[in-house]
């Protein structure tokens, strides 16, 4: 029986594993008030620790009790005694008016306020606008709706145990579901031997810093102007790589936001302060944008000295002939690129409306040379699983909790380096055949286990070994260089198809075009990669018949 099925109080476990991890690893970094709510969480009866989880669980800190019967707790509201003596979770609440929305619904709202014929036709957000200038002050939930069977409650430790939460996943995107879907086996992570000592926070500044800049976050996307949240922003340890990387990539979204905004000096000095990837060549793009052209062009020629991947040096580029020709300079240089083998093809639309990867697809397979629809899932999942150990090797803080889909530092600049040896020892099966083996080994034991390169869903026994038999060893050392240089940027841009041959041991990606369509920049750059190796690519335009 699924654990999850089979015991009722399966969020009060999973709950309580997050405080014993915290404890046992973190306890120097807690600030007083976490200590003492662990201390007072574990005084609780059993029934009270299930209602307030469950409530720290759901969205929101405001409940009634009549939506908060659960038959493994009990009565609500004693259950909730003892949340109310410990001070966890306040009864008859003050409310606005907009929370006092939020738990009614439109009966209750007449019934409360008693409203006119022509009130109770309103959507509720109109009929809450109507009574807002009547009532601009908190009242106790009682004094709202008068004495009552059915009380509310407000879960007033909610920011504890979201910081809680951070401490333990490092991040704020993952939640309490992460357990839920693992019990029921929807999501299986990879067994990590990592140390007790491994943890995503090495001090207290750390967690505040982090924080300090998601709390920025949601200012800033709550409309707060800009320059008040830049004034907020932590400086960031200089020996946090990960922290300061999201800072510089913060900074680059508001760039990015002030460049839609047209205000090209703003936007041009927070992209000259980020060192996010690409920032540099869109302050160079800002700079052109307002008329500097040059400043715009001694900076272009400054990155083209070492351009910081394929990706900034392709928009360079393409940059550089127009500030060039401002400037009075010679237009530069044109470098001549492999070209990839181009398929023109009419065929008459499909009856269904399909996508036209598809339609390319039917059309040129064949039983001697299937054909595949495999995009960036393919040369992935094949590097995955050649590198599964490399990738999940238990270095001093890639791993700090049983429910990582891929190492914390996986876009870290050094991510490689500090994995060299794993990297080159994966790497090395290419020159002597014990690639296959360990592949095919790996498809087998790590099935289903989340990885940040295997696509599960895609990959299966026959295209796998098409891949092994027809792709040779040292394209795919090519492929996985390439991802590895840059895992961010080069792990999507792959051809859409991919043909074997079988009897020939050859093969050909295909990345298709339908009508008006055209290729998009890391397309680009993955097709160029492959036509500068000689490996087999190719791109097929299409265009209907009618």
């Amino acid at each position: 029986m699924n654990r999850v099925l089979d015991n009722p109080l399966y969020y009060l476990d999973n709950f309580e594993l997050v405080l014993r991890w915290i404890g046992e690893r973190y306890d120097d970094l807690l600030a007083q008030d976490e200590r003492d709510f662990l201390a007072t969480y574990h005084s609780l009866p059993q029934a009270s620790r299930a209602l307030l989880v469950r409530m720290v669980m759901r969205k929101g800190t405001l409940f009634r009790a009549s939506k908060l019967v659960y038959e493994e707790i009990g009565d609500t509201q004693d259950a909730a005694l003892p949340l109310v003596q410990r001070g966890l979770v306040a009864t008859d609440p003050l409310l606005s008016l907009e929370e006092l929305f939020e738990l009614l619904q439109k009966p209750e709202i007449t019934e409360v306020f008693q409203l006119t014929p022509a009130l109770r036709q309103l959507r509720k957000a109109d009929q809450l606008a109507a009574l807002q200038p009547q009532f601009d002050k908190p009242q106790h939930y009682t004094d709202w709706c008068g004495a009552t069977s059915d009380p509310c409650y407000r879960n007033l430790i909610q920011p504890l145990c979201d910081r809680l939460r951070l401490i333990f996943f490092g991040n704020f995107y993952q939640d309490w579901t992460e357990f839920v879907l693992s019990d029921l086996g929807i999501y299986q992570f990879e067994k990590v031997d990592f140390s007790p000592a491994a943890r995503g926070f090495r001090n207290r500044r750390d967690i505040d810093d982090f924080l300090a800049l998601h709390h920025c976050y949601e200012r800033f996307n709550a409309g707060i102007d800009y320059r008040d949240v830049i004034a907020a922003l932590p400086p960031c340890a200089e020996d946090n790589e990960w922290l300061r990387s999201r800072r510089h990539k913060f900074l680059f979204q508001i760039a990015q936001h002030l460049e839609k905004q047209q205000d090209w000096p703003a936007a041009y000095l927070l992209y000259a302060d980020s060192l996010y990837p690409g920032a540099r060549a869109r302050a160079i793009r800002v700079l052109e944008k307002d008329g500097r052209s040059g400043p715009a062009y001694a900076l272009l020629q400054q990155a083209m000295q070492a351009p910081e991947s394929a990706a900034e040096r392709q928009q360079l580029l393409r940059m550089a002939p127009r500030l060039a020709r401002a400037m009075g300079q010679p237009k530069p240089a044109r470098t001549e690129q492999a070209q990839p083998q181009r398929i023109d093809l009419q065929l008459p639309p499909p009856a269904i409306a399909t996508y036209v990867e598809l339609v390319v697809r039917e059309h040129l397979h064949q039983d001697a040379a299937p054909v595949y629809y495999v995009e960036n899932a393919l040369i992935n999942s094949l590097f995955g699983l050649l590198c599964w150990d490399a990738i999940f090797s238990p270095i001093p803080g890639a791993f700090f909790h049983p429910y990582h889909r891929a190492p914390a530092d996986l876009h870290s600049a050094d991510f490689r380096q500090r994995r060299r040896s794993q990297f080159e020892a994966a790497l090395g099966q290419l020159e002597d055949g014990r690639y296959r083996a360990t592949i095919l080994a790996n498809y087998s034991a790590k099935a289903g286990i989340q990885s940040p390169f295997v696509y599960w869903e895609t990959l299966d026994q026959e295209l796998l070994q098409l891949a092994l038999d027809c792709i040779p060893p040292l394209h795919l050392r090519r492929a996985f260089e390439r991802i590895l240089d840059d895992i961010k940027a080069n792990r999507s841009g792959f051809p859409d198809l991919i043909q074997f041959w079988p009897e020939q041991q050859r093969y050909t990606m295909i990345e298709v075009k339908g009508p008006g369509d055209r290729l998009q920049d890391n397309q680009l750059r993955w097709i160029e990669y492959c036509a500068e190796h000689a490996m087999p690519v190719a791109v097929c335009y299409l265009q209907w018949t009618q």
